[in-house]
């Protein structure tokens, strides 16, 4: 009996302990005399929740050590114990990463939504985004009042919980969200189809689920939804939908019609070029319809002078020229635009270096020419509009489902 594995003289406070910890039910007790509970339990002495023994004695870290590492490495400059940031400012302690959850499947799915989670500010003002006055109007008394100004939003004034961003493609609705989530301060969650899409039976529903537990955990929160019409399109139609499709739906359907009926600040911002396509019921559940369309002549000349300054020393581009001929542009074709018209002086000069047989140094390579008119009308041939096609069924959706507002 004396040979026999330490295992045996384990006692049953022993297992429970150890598996509590394992699973998430509880946290590790405090040390006591120099070794934890934990450390009792565990032959070598590694903890149960961050390693694990693989016969060998060799011990491996776990996927949750991992990510709780990534999670307390992202804000170094944060001094959690005092909440003080490292320049003085008052801070709010960081909550844990996961809420407590009742079983280890639950919580291995957490851990990969936690991946997904922005906890770093994206550093995106109001004020670099051109034009769209009246969405980032909207937006300001949908998701960032209520979060500065609770008071007032309460009863029959309470906040949206759902608002959909929809319009061509390429007008700035995934920056809208970052600004909000700059704005705001809130935990920014960045959700896809591959987020919450799993090929095991069950676990799709049960990843939407986890996502809004997770959020509440982390409230204020915001879940932003890209291309939503992807996840939950129309269903049931001519009966070719997948039954995980359906099931996935319902789940997403039921979790947000709980968000409205609970007072937690928990918003989903979704996007999308198709809103047509969207369910109903989904559409009665993003109560708050926001058109973003294509950018006006005051708000493409402003991208234009951003992205195409013009020198001092230098002749003045043809701003009027570039307002003037690209009605229908979105601000992703003005973007492409300005960098073909960039392109045309690095053109020439490569062209120059191309000649020579010999490689030249990179302190000796002569610098890039200034940007002509010329340039620009050049640009203007070699580039085409990408996002007017269905310009007008988004007005038409937005006569019909949009929010409006005064000016």
């Amino acid at each position: 009996m004396a040979d026999e594995p330490s295992l045996t003289r384990w006692s049953f406070q022993d297992f429970k302990i150890f598996y509590d910890a394992k699973f998430g039910r509880k946290k590790i007790p405090e040390k006591q005399n120099g070794e934890s509970a934990a450390d009792k339990s565990v032959p070598n002495g590694s903890s149960s929740s961050s390693a694990s023994s693989n016969g060998n004695g060799h011990v491996k870290n776990t996927s949750d050590m991992a990510i709780y590492e990534q999670y307390r490495n992202q804000d170094r400059s944060t001094n959690h114990s005092n909440g003080v940031l490292s320049d003085g400012i008052d801070a709010k302690p960081q909550k844990s990463l996961l809420p407590a959850f009742d079983s280890a499947e639950t919580r291995a799915l957490a851990e990969g939504l936690c991946r997904d989670i922005v906890r770093g500010n994206p550093d995106v003002k109001w004020e670099s985004i051109k034009g769209l006055e009246n969405a980032k109007r909207l937006l300001k008394e949908a998701v960032v009042m209520p979060i500065k100004y609770p008071k007032y939003f309460t009863g029959l004034l309470s906040p949206w919980k759902g608002i959909l961003l929809f319009g061509p493609p390429g007008t700035g609705k995934t920056m809208l969200a970052k600004a909000v989530a700059t704005e705001c301060k809130t935990t920014f969650f960045n959700i896809s189809a591959s987020s919450v899409v799993s090929k095991w039976r069950g676990d799709s529903e049960k990843l939407i689920k986890v996502l809004f537990e997770l959020a509440r955990h982390h409230a204020p929160s915001t879940i932003f939804i890209d291309e939503i019409d992807a996840i939950i399109s129309q269903r049931g139609e001519g009966r070719t939908e997948h039954e995980a499709s359906r099931r996935l739906k319902t789940e997403l359907l039921i979790q947000m019609d709980g968000l409205m009926r609970t007072e937690e600040l928990v918003f989903v911002l979704a996007a999308t070029n198709l809103p047509w396509e969207l369910d109903g019921a989904m559409l009665r559940r993003l109560e708050k319809r926001i058109l973003v369309p294509l950018p006006e002549s005051e708000a493409r000349r402003a991208m234009f002078e951003e992205l195409l300054p013009s020198q001092p020393d230098e002749i003045e581009l043809p701003y009027n020229l570039l307002v003037e001929r690209t009605e229908g542009y979105s601000g992703s074709d003005i973007r492409l635009l300005c960098k073909e018209a960039a392109m045309q002086p690095l053109r020439r000069l490569m062209a120059l270096l191309e000649d020579r047989e010999e490689i030249v140094p990179e302190d000796e390579l002569p610098k890039v020419g200034p940007i002509t008119p010329e340039d620009i009308k050049t640009a203007l041939r070699n580039t085409r509009p990408s996002a007017h096609l269905h310009a007008h069924r988004y007005e038409k959706f937005n006569a019909d489902y949009g929010s409006q507002i005064l000016q």
